[in-house]
């Protein structure tokens, strides 16, 4: 039995780590619940989970919920640095970090210095962190176990072979909702349409990543610390089918792919469930119904976040924190309709034209650099007027 503590409870990946805990109560049991500020769906999961701990970002909503929840013994914590003690618990042997934004990182690096396996599907974590988790999990000689549907695939495509042995990395991508349009059909793309994945059904932070192609800019960065190859040997190509979920070429020619449905409880499952495999109810895949897989390369003129992001990983030091930040204050501006589809790629360019990169030493390196990046972000938006 594995003690779990879920991190992002109440988002879309939170919700379906749930749904894989109750399909395998004999395998996993959830110890502790984080979420923002969703309390009522934090209420909910707590009665079905029977939680000890239950830690809230949103330090505002731990009263909306303690009193509803008085006749359970748990434990509540506030605020990230709550959710930072959260996962350093003793009884806990594995900490799922579903959460959205760079937030993720301080109790990513919390839960690996208290000598926690980390099931990770906050991307922001290694984008803007990498050089600091990924050294501290050498030294502890750790686990991080990929959630993303993609780097799960590379990763099992990898498992039995020598990482000396790679040629290629192909990260695949459906091409989001506008896959095919130019830069002058994007200028009046609504919010709506954005949100309007044609394969994923995820939230609403990473559908708009998704839409602007930065998702599978922040995963090359990710992929670059997780498996530890240079930029030049990441390559993205869209995959409008999304059934080959990445791939793998070796030095010798031949090339690993994993496919399977689009369907993040797989990919769940098996982080949870590592180094087992466990059986699933999900159908298997008739492959006379999938009938053609076809691939295109990346349009970067009419999605130029793809590039900045792999020039922003290239460049190093602060440099992909900052994408990341200026890249998410831009996102919520434009779900909030304060700014246009396609000011997100040109403020990330712009605050990615002026930074100056710092090596990271630690996490306030890091966090100060952000702020920087918000605080330019929200100046332009202001300029912006809309």
């Amino acid at each position: 039995m594995k003690n779990i503590i879920l991190l992002g409870s109440t988002g879309s990946i939170g919700r379906q780590v749930i749904q894989v805990v109750q399909d395998n109560p004999d395998k996993f049991k959830i110890i502790g619940l984080a979420g923002h500020s969703n309390y009522k769906l934090i209420e909910e999961q707590a009665l079905i989970c029977k939680p000890k701990h239950i830690a809230m970002y949103d330090e505002s909503a731990i009263g909306k919920i303690s009193g509803s929840l008085s006749n359970l013994e748990i434990k509540f914590y506030q605020g990230i640095e709550g959710i930072s003690e959260l996962v350093q618990i003793p009884k806990a042997d594995l900490i799922v970090n579903g959460m959205v934004g760079s937030i993720g990182l301080l109790p990513t690096i919390r839960a690996l210095e208290a000598g926690k396996t980390v099931a990770l599907a906050n991307k922001e974590t290694l984008v803007a962190g990498g050089d600091l988790i990924m050294p501290l999990i050498r030294e502890k000689k750790l686990n991080l176990l990929p959630i993303d549907s993609e780097h799960s695939a590379i990763f099992q495509c990898l498992n039995g072979e020598n990482h000396s042995d790679i040629k290629r990395i192909i990260i695949t991508g459906s091409g989001g909702p506008f896959r095919g349009k130019t830069k002058e059909e994007l200028k009046l793309v609504t919010k709506e349409q954005a949100l309007k994945h044609p394969r994923w059904k995820m939230g609403s932070k990473i559908t708009i990543d998704s839409a602007t192609l930065m998702n599978k800019g922040l995963e090359a960065i990710e992929a670059h610390h997780l498996f530890g190859v240079d930029y030049e040997t990441i390559e993205v190509i869209i995959h409008p089918e999304s059934i080959i979920h990445s791939m793998v070429e070796f030095i010798d020619g031949s090339i690993k792919a994993h496919l399977g449905f689009t369907d993040m409880r797989i990919p769940i499952q098996y982080a949870l469930s590592y180094p087992l495999r466990l059986s699933s109810s999900l159908t298997g895949m008739d492959f006379a119904k999938v009938a053609n897989l076809s691939f295109e390369a990346p349009d970067l003129t009419s999605f130029p976040c793809l590039g900045y992001a792999f020039e922003a990983g290239k460049k190093g030091k602060t440099y992909p924190a900052v994408l990341n930040a200026a890249n998410e204050t831009a996102v919520s501006s434009f779900l909030n309709g304060k700014i246009s589809f396609l000011d997100i790629s040109n403020i990330v360019y712009e605050i990615l034209s002026e930074h100056k990169g710092i090596n990271v030493s630690d996490f306030e390196t890091i966090r100060s650099q952000e702020e920087w990046a918000r605080n330019r972000a929200l100046e332009m938006i202001k300029r912006l007027g809309r």
